[in-house]
């Protein structure tokens, strides 16, 4: 029998691709999706086309802070769903406890019910803040959180060492850096970017230009999720919680980004500057020693052919314009 895998935020950009991903190796997928209002549920149903109707797949709407999980003959929960953003959580931290932590630990309980050992975790690069030396190591301390987002991801985190250390499970948690490509959520500056730049419109660059992020192209996480899917059926003699970077492998400054979108479009690009953001750190760099070590993943996308990719999906969702 093919293995049953639970996917919490089965709707979102992530979610989708990787529950392709799982039925194409074979595995039967439950997708749980609550079409959080945070962006246009019609984002959602889009991401979906790929999957209504697939064999293997069924999709529950639910919400994990207050509904039933279906974990019935369920074998490996992947748990993607989150309430995203830096910038969004400052105007509403206590949202952001209530999904990402309450929500987290509901989840990880439910498995535990459930009889459930193995756990991938979304957990984010954002954990590590602005003190940590580049490149992130995941043994650094990650103490210094500086957005409600931020801190609810290393809440999340935490509760999976102690899920772990108390219950025997083997939970992977995923530092995802700067995930982008086809589908990514619109409010993200990618995404934001190019549409502004398509449509002749000037984008607001806050700071000089100078910081630098890691990104890493959707396939290249979709690579490492369903590896860690893999690590998480490794026989141990005890419960481990490990935290893995998933990063792209280099860093991209904030204009040199801007300068790739405008060439993929052909058009030429106007920047209003603006000041530093609060909530953003000034740097992303993942370390992938770990990754490569305990996953085998190593990152074959660059920067340069993902951004290719994703104007070509966003021209073939909008249209090229004139």
């Amino acid at each position: 029998m093919s293995p049953r895998l639970l996917v919490t935020g089965a709707a979102g950009f992530i979610g989708s691709h990787v529950c392709e991903a799982l039925l194409a190796r074979g595995d039967e997928v439950v997708g749980v999706d609550n079409f959080d209002p945070f962006y246009d549920r019609a984002v959602k149903q889009r991401n979906l086309e790929g999957l209504r109707g697939a064999k293997g797949f069924r999709l529950v709407e639910a919400d994990i802070v207050r509904d039933v999980l279906p974990l019935e003959d369920v074998s490996v929960v992947l748990h993607l769903a989150a309430r995203p953003g830096v910038r969004p959580s400052l105007e509403d931290p206590a949202s952001y406890g209530d999904t990402n932590v309450t929500g987290t630990v509901r989840v990880f309980e439910a498995a535990r019910r459930a009889g459930l050992r193995r756990i991938v975790f979304a957990s984010s690069s954002s954990v590590y803040g602005d003190a940590t030396p580049a490149p992130f190591a995941e043994d650094t301390a990650a103490v210094w959180p500086i957005s409600p987002y931020a801190a609810s991801k290393r809440a999340g985190e935490l509760m999976a060492h102690a899920f772990a250390h108390l219950y025997g499970m083997q939970i992977a948690c995923l530092r995802f850096f700067t995930v982008y490509g086809p589908r990514q959520r619109p409010d993200l500056a990618i995404h934001r970017f190019t549409h502004l730049i398509a449509g002749g419109h000037p984008i607001r660059m806050h700071g000089d230009g100078s910081s630098e992020r890691d990104y890493t192209y959707i396939t290249d996480c979709v690579d490492g999720i369903l590896a860690a899917v893999d690590w998480t059926a490794r026989p141990r003699p005890a419960g481990r919680a490990e935290p893995i970077n998933i990063g792209g492998g280099a860093r991209v400054r904030l204009d040199r980004l801007i300068e790739l979108i405008g060439q993929a479009l052909g058009r030429e690009v106007r920047i209003e500057r603006g000041g530093d953001q609060p909530g953003d750190v000034r740097l992303t760099a993942a370390d992938m020693r770990r990754a490569e070590r305990e996953l085998g993943y190593r990152p074959a996308v660059g920067i340069e052919q993902g951004i290719r990719q994703f104007v070509r999906w966003y021209e073939a969702i909008h249209g090229r314009q004139r």
